[in-house]
């Protein structure tokens, strides 16, 4: 995985999805939050335990998992 430090998965905290710092906030609630008109000051002010790079890590990591595809080689 890149650097992702913020980003947590474990199984125990929202059946092992993509969190915020082991916290019960992840990476899709954050991702729908912006993708719907929330600015990251908004998302802030309604999670004060937030920190501004826990909403842009988890925006950079939302964008690396969409370019991360698999490719199927032939058998040869």
């Amino acid at each position: 995985m890149a650097d992702f430090d913020r980003i947590t998965q474990q199984p125990e905290v929202m059946g092992g999805k993509p969190c915020i710092r082991g916290m019960r906030v992840t990476v899709a609630m954050i991702v729908g939050m912006v993708g719907t008109g929330h600015s990251i000051e908004a998302i802030l002010a309604d999670y004060p335990y937030l920190e501004r790079e826990d909403v842009l890590q988890a925006l950079r990591y939302a964008a690396w998992r969409a370019d991360d595809r698999e490719v199927l080689l032939a058998a040869g």
